[in-house]
């Protein structure tokens, strides 16, 4: 990364962090898109076990994973403020602090997890693929929290083509090990959705073991000294990274969650039903993936001029990732809008999931605005280190507006299932709000 001073030279420096970024995050989404894809194509039961699974994996690994995303507006302002020599010291206690989340999480899910199921009343077969799905994961967890934080340290270094490759790599591994898996070839059983979760634990441990090698070999790296030396565990450290990486996590999960807790309420529907939820939110989560991106790649820049003390320079970054959002929402929205139909075929050849799925893509269309504008305001509000606004307006939104709203018109008007969605959207338009608010007065605070 490098000083900009026209916002041509801006719009040019967005776009060579963005696009790598944007291309890593869809193939990483492509994991869990091709997990649900082939899993569907197995079976229904498989479809639905998997997307219980995932419903339950998302928002722990989104939310706690984000815990480590602290590493990203640490590293970055670091780097702008040239303090290159505490690089090392804070990515190793980053890296102590994932593990030791990682084992929290295996603990306590291994604790919980039966109990969690029984609570849902699931068909016998789907709960069955659906515990047996996460039993597997939980082989990877150590090391996808390990790959969070290397992927953090790389991207802030505006190495975002690094992790890219890495993600592109990694994808065919999954696709490979998806298609000997769930459908038994070469050899090897049929396992159906629970092959999904084998697959993707053998590909977490892949991403981290690449990400490793790349940063031990390659120059640019090494010249940080990540693993030059062993530090000792660092409680001030922690909290100072926990300061930041709770509030982004807790804003993750509490986002992520409400998705979770929408999907686990359609269990008190039909496996049809959970099956074309799962479809619609599926590739809708495909499409937010470019305001995600930008979130991200806002992130760094802004980090990077703020500790530099070029506060213009990161609020011109911010409304131009906005900008450049809200245009990319209105092609999302027109590709679902033309293509709902044949979106849906791509999860399902069963007919009444088709015809459901598509009812539930069209309310996916009204995501794509409010997403556009709040996701790349959380992303330089983090570049800013300001974290706590942004999970108190998620929790709000989501938890004490979209959800009850969602349950009332899901339970008590004839609505039924779509009535959650039509929460989410409420819930996703008050967050919107609520972040560009709180962005305005942030600018006016560096301003004066």
């Amino acid at each position: 990364m490098k000083q900009t001073l026209t916002i041509p030279q801006k719009i040019r420096q967005l776009l060579l962090i963005l696009v790598p970024i944007l291309v890593a995050q869809i193939t990483m989404f492509s994991m869990s898109f091709f997990d649900t894809v082939m899993s569907g194509q197995a079976s229904t039961q498989d479809l639905a076990g998997v997307a219980i699974g995932s419903s339950i994996w998302v928002p722990i690994s989104a939310g706690l994973g984000g815990i480590c995303v602290a590493v990203t507006p640490i590293v970055a302002q670091l780097i702008g403020a040239k303090r290159k020599e505490d690089i090392a010291f804070k990515v190793n206690q980053g890296i102590y602090l994932a593990l030791f989340i990682s084992g929290l999480v295996i603990a306590v899910g291994a604790i919980s997890l039966d109990s969690i199921l029984d609570l849902m009343g699931l068909e016998d077969t789907v709960r069955r693929i659906s515990h047996r799905y996460l039993l597997a994961i939980a082989f990877g967890i150590p090391a996808l929290f390990l790959y969070q934080v290397l992927r953090s340290f790389i991207d802030a270094l505006g190495k975002t083509r690094v992790t890219m490759l890495i993600a592109l790599l990694s994808l065919p591994i999954n696709v490979l090990l998806n298609y000997i898996l769930i459908f038994g070839k070469f050899g090897f059983p049929s396992l159906g959705g629970v092959g999904a979760g084998v697959a993707s634990a053998i590909t977490y441990w892949c991403l981290a073991l690449i990400a490793l090698t790349l940063i031990l070999r390659q120059k640019s790296f090494r010249t940080y000294h990540v693993f030059g030396r062993l530090f000792g565990l660092s409680i001030k450290e922690w909290k100072e990274q926990l300061k930041i990486g709770l509030p982004i996590g807790f804003a993750i999960f509490v986002e992520t969650s409400i998705f979770a807790v929408v999907a686990l309420l359609m269990s008190n529907f039909n496996t049809v039903t959970i099956a074309a939820h799962q479809v619609a939110m599926n590739f809708s989560t495909l499409l937010y993936m470019v305001p995600l991106s930008i979130s991200s790649a806002l992130t760094i820049l802004v980090g990077f001029e703020v500790g530099a003390g070029r506060h213009k320079d990161a609020r011109q970054y911010s409304y131009l990732g906005m900008g450049m959002s809200v245009g990319m929402a209105g092609i999302c929205a027109i590709i679902l809008l033309l293509f709902s139909e044949q979106v849906a075929t791509l999860y399902s050849q069963e007919v009444a999931v088709i015809q459901m799925a598509q009812q539930f893509l069209i309310y996916a269309l009204f995501f794509q605005l409010s997403d556009a504008i709040a996701a790349p305001i959380q992303g330089a509000l983090r570049g800013y280190k300001d974290v706590n606004v942004t999970f108190i307006t998620a929790f709000i939104s989501y938890w004490l507006i979209g959800l009850p709203a969602g349950y009332y018109m899901a339970s008590y008007t004839p609505i039924g299932a779509p009535g959650y969605w039509i929460g989410l959207i409420v819930a996703l338009a008050v967050s919107a709000v609520g972040l560009s608010g709180r962005f305005l007065v942030v600018q006016r605070r560096y301003s004066s």
